[in-house]
C-alpha cells in the first residue's frame, strides 16, 4: 500500500465511542444536533439579547497539538529525530516567532491572527496524564476532580449566568448533549432549528397550537410546566428560524454545516450565551501523513476553512463570539511506525474572536524528548485558559464555574 493510500484507524476505545455513548448526559442544558461527525449544543442564557457568547469547540479523538502548532526550534523536532517522516519542514510553518509555527493548511486563519483575533496556548491540559479517551473527556468536562458529582463546567457556566429563559437548555437534534453541559439546567430538543415548534402546528391555521394550549396552559404538576415552557420556548426560538441559511458559503464538511448551525442560533440574537460543537475524527494512529497525504492534512484544512467562514458569516454578533478549540488529550513526541502517534498528555488550545489578545503564542515549552513514551508536557491547567474567557466576557463566578481550582495567569485575554 502506498503512503498515499494509507487509511487513518484510530483506536479500538475511541472507535467503540458511538455518537450516543459519547455524549449522552441525560438531562442536561443545551441544544444537539447531530451533523455527521459534528455535534452541536447550544445553551441560551436568556431569551434576550446576550452581551457575550462562549463557542467551546471540542476537536474529538486528541489532536495532535505538535502538527497544529509545531515547537519548530526545539533540538527534537528540528533535527528529525522525534518525526523523521510526519514532522513538517520550518519554512513551511506560518506566523512564526522564533519558537511557534502554524501548521500550513491553517493558512485561511492567518487574517483572524494578522488582526489579534486568533491566538494559541501550548503545554495545556489535565493536571495529570489520562490517556483513556472516554476517562479523559469526563475529566475535562466535569472540570471538578474530586468531585463525585455528575456536573459539567458549561453547565455551571449556564447556572451562573443571568437570566430564566425556558431556552436556558435546548436540544436540537436527538437531545444528545456532552458532558459539560451534564446538570440540572432544563432541556429542550428538537431535529434541526428549522423543526422548532409543535409537530403539525405550522401546517394549520393556528387551531393545532390553540388546542395544545387548551389542553396544558392550566394543567398543574410538572407536565405542565414543562409544557408551557415549551410554548414559550418554541416562540422564542422563532428569530433564529428567520435568519438567512448561508451554509453554501462554508466548506461542505461535517464541522462546516455544523458551524453554519451556530452561526444561524447567533444571529438569531436569542440570547444564547454558551454553544459547543463536537467535532471527531482526531484520532490518529496511523494515517496522520505528511503535508502531501494523510488525515492531518485534511483535517486542518476543514477545521481552518470552517473557522474562517465561520467568523465571516456572524455579522454584527461577531463583536460578541469567542471561541475556544480544544482536545481531551494531546499524542507523543516520536512518530509511531504507521505514520501516526499514539496516546499522548499535553496540548495546544485555539482561541478566536472577541476579547482575545491574538497574533501571539502563550504557555510555556520545556525541551522535549525522541523517547517513544516522550509527552508534551503539561505547563499550563487547561482551566486556567477557560477561566480567562469566563471571567472576562461572560462575567461569571470562576468559583462557581470550577470549584476548588486556583487558576495561574495565562494573559491570553483582554480585561485581565
Amino acid at each position: 500500500m502506498s503512503p498515499t493510500s494509507r487509511p487513518t484507524a484510530c483506536c479500538p476505545e475511541y472507535a467503540r465511542l458511538t455518537r450516543r455513548s459519547l455524549f449522552t448526559g441525560g438531562l442536561a442544558a443545551g441544544a444537539a444536533t447531530v451533523l455527521g461527525s459534528a455535534v452541536v449544543t447550544a445553551a441560551p442564557a436568556a431569551a434576550a439579547s446576550a452581551d457575550a457568547v462562549m463557542v467551546v469547540l471540542s476537536l474529538r479523538g486528541a489532536a495532535d497539538g505538535l502538527s497544529l502548532v509545531v515547537p519548530y526550534n526545539d533540538p527534537v523536532i528540528a533535527d528529525g529525530s522525534a518525526r523523521p517522516r510526519i514532522g513538517i519542514p520550518p519554512g513551511q510553518l506560518l506566523a512564526t516567532d522564533g519558537t511557534f509555527g502554524l501548521h500550513p493548511e491553517l493558512s485561511p486563519l492567518l487574517p483572524l491572527w494578522d488582526a489579534g483575533e486568533l491566538a494559541a496556548v501550548h503545554a495545556t491540559g489535565l493536571p495529570a496524564p489520562n490517556r483513556s479517551h472516554f476517562a479523559a473527556m469526563e475529566e475535562v468536562e466535569d472540570a471538578n476532580p474530586g468531585s463525585d458529582r455528575r456536573e459539567g463546567w458549561l453547565n455551571r457556566l449556564v447556572g451562573n449566568l443571568p437570566g430564566s429563559s425556558p431556552l436556558q437548555g435546548f436540544a436540537v437534534g436527538n437531545g444528545v448533549v456532552p458532558t459539560s453541559l451534564y446538570g440540572a439546567q432544563p432541556v429542550m430538543s428538537a431535529s434541526d432549528v428549522e423543526s422548532v415548534g409543535f409537530a403539525g402546528a405550522k401546517d394549520d391555521d393556528g387551531s393545532r397550537l390553540r388546542s395544545l394550549h387548551t389542553l396544558w396552559d392550566s394543567t398543574p404538576g410538572n407536565l405542565g410546566t414543562a409544557m408551557r415552557s415549551a410554548f414559550a420556548s418554541a416562540e422564542d426560538f422563532s428569530p433564529v428560524q428567520e435568519t438567512v441559511d448561508r451554509e453554501r458559503s462554508y466548506p461542505s464538511t461535517d464541522l462546516g454545516r455544523a458551524l453554519s448551525e451556530v452561526a444561524r442560533i447567533i444571529r438569531g440574537d436569542v440570547g444564547v450565551g454558551v454553544i459547543t460543537v463536537d467535532q471527531g475524527d482526531w484520532d490518529m494512529h496511523s494515517g496522520l501523513g505528511t503535508l502531501e497525504w494523510g488525515a492531518m492534512q485534511r483535517n486542518a484544512a476543514e477545521l481552518a476553512q470552517a473557522l474562517a467562514a465561520f467568523f465571516a458569516d456572524l455579522g454584527d454578533q461577531r463583536r460578541k463570539v469567542t471561541l475556544v478549540a480544544f482536545s481531551e488529550f494531546g499524542r507523543r513526541v516520536q512518530e509511531n511506525a504507521n505514520f501516526g502517534l499514539d496516546h499522548g498528555y499535553g496540548n495546544a488550545m485555539f482561541l478566536a474572536g472577541a476579547g482575545v489578545k491574538g497574533g501571539r503564542y502563550y504557555g510555556t515549552m520545556p525541551p522535549l524528548s525522541a523517547d517513544l513514551d516522550a509527552d508534551v508536557p503539561v505547563t499550563t491547567d487547561y482551566r486556567s485558559v477557560l477561566s480567562e474567557i469566563v471571567t472576562t466576557r461572560l462575567k461569571a463566578s470562576r468559583a462557581e464555574v470550577f470549584p476548588g481550582f486556583a487558576p495561574e495567569h495565562v494573559g491570553v485575554m483582554t480585561g485581565l
